[in-house]
């Protein structure tokens, strides 16, 4: 999702912050700490959306409907994101704001930069199911005047009266809406000493009339991208050890009780010998991670990814964790996966569920080629676990989509099993090959 001037694209994480107490951070602990967020798939029995009736295969089922309705994503220039509602997110954010901390489960959105929760009194809202947040119980809470620099961070603020409090108004391209005060708040963070810690004066939107395409289980949205006044760019400003973070993604059919990570601070650094960067491309829109994509490799074949210019144009993709498949250009797909058939020596799946994807019928992991993305300096393998996914039992489909448009988006699938750093000091995105499981 993302605000008028940005269709968004959605992902949603859970962030395990439930404390009791809590201590503010010291440079100490900057210096020395490491400061994590777990990421739980929305089909944990650690998430709220989880439903214990539900089977292995009418998940399966439910996930490949959602990863099935890329198909239809259209991409331009001037819209660098599909318009995805927030039902087809992945993954729900669960942060503690407040002093006494309270647990707000909100859409992770890499498309916009406000944080943002439903807050009493709600004058009109959608249905939550969950407790919405009251300012009144929280000592910690403030909200911020018109004159303030906190104030300036959004475009989309007016100026109440007489209180002359900031008031917002933040539209995303699916029509959803929601309004009310920007306010600062304490959040807080899991550090390597095992004791929790606190960042104070974190900024966000106090929603008190919001309406759109949210679900009962979501009360909020927290926008990540590469704006001052995102969760990520306020908790890196906030550390003072530099603008960076990593990520690792496990598989999607890890045991659901092993957590994916986000990691702030100088543990955030990917390092050693195996590992490769490419820039990060700079353009109008700080929001997004651009990168270069030259092409893929499907074993030892090249597929450029345009077919009209040997050279790449600069920023043609970004990284999105909250994306499952890989969106490709569909001239550059339609090539691709031409070379993918022929690389596997079986009769692709006649199954009208599942087309147009390309699938197989297997009862294990595919045997299929090793496909190699070439970024501008960095190559990273793909193996079939990042390239292929089981939407039933005995099937596996092509983890990758065609689009229309220029852009393309590197999805959550190959990025599984990557220790992937951004550096947005360096400019750059690092890549290494781990088992995510043990990055714990």
């Amino acid at each position: 999702m993302a605000d008028f001037d940005h269709l968004g694209l959605l992902f949603s994480i859970v962030i395990a912050l439930s404390f009791v107490s809590v201590a503010h951070i010291s440079a100490a602990e900057v210096k020395n700490g490491r400061f994590s967020i777990d990421l739980i798939h929305r089909d944990s029995p650690k998430s709220p959306l989880y439903n214990p009736s539900e089977t292995p295969a009418e998940r399966l089922d439910r996930f490949f409907r959602r990863f099935m309705s890329f198909s239809e994503a259209s991409i331009s220039p001037n819209t660098p994101e599909p318009p995805v509602s927030s039902n087809n997110g992945e993954y729900l954010m669960k942060i503690s704001i407040g002093t006494p901390p309270f647990d707000v489960y909100g859409i992770y959105d890499t498309g916009s930069d406000l944080m943002w929760t439903q807050c009493l009194p709600c004058l009109s809202c959608y249905k939550q199911k969950n407790p919405m947040f009251d300012p009144s119980k929280s000592t910690s809470f403030k909200e911020v005047s018109c004159e303030s620099q906190q104030c300036r961070l959004l475009d989309t603020v007016s100026c109440s009266q007489p209180q002359k409090l900031c008031d917002f108004s933040y539209g995303y391209g699916d029509g959803s809406l929601t309004q009310g005060v920007i306010a600062t708040e304490t959040l807080t963070l899991n550090s390597n000493s095992g004791q929790p810690a606190s960042i104070p004066n974190i900024v966000f939107g106090c929603g008190h009339n919001n309406s759109g395409t949210f679900n009962e289980n979501e009360m909020g949205l927290f926008g990540t991208g590469g704006r001052p006044l995102s969760l990520t760019s306020q908790i890196m400003s906030t550390l003072g050890s530099g603008r960076k973070f990593s990520q690792c993604l496990v598989p999607f059919r890890t045991d659901a009780s092993i957590t994916s990570k986000i990691i702030f601070g100088p543990e955030a650094e990917v390092s050693g010998s195996d590992v490769v960067s490419t820039p990060l491309v700079t353009k109008d829109d700080p929001t997004y991670y651009f990168v270069t994509l030259d092409g893929i490799s499907v074993g030892d074949k090249l597929f450029p990814f345009s077919s009209s210019s040997p050279m790449a144009t600069k920023g043609n993709v970004f990284i999105d964790a909250g994306t499952p498949p890989t969106l490709l250009p569909r001239d550059f797909y339609n090539r691709l996966v031409q070379g993918v058939k022929e690389a596997i020596p079986m009769e692709p799946v006649q199954d009208p569920d599942l087309q147009p994807q390309l699938c197989y019928r297997s009862a294990t992991l595919i045997d299929g080629p090793i496909l190699t993305a070439h970024f501008d300096g960095a190559d990273v393998q793909l193996k079939p676990l990042n390239t292929f996914i089981s939407p039933k039992e005995g099937v596996y489909c092509f983890a990758m989509q065609p689009i229309d448009g220029d852009t393309g988006i590197f999805g959550n699938f190959v990025q599984m099993n990557f220790l992937i750093g951004f550096d947005l000091d360096a400019k750059k995105v690092s890549f290494k090959a781990v088992d995510c499981t043990k990055q714990q």
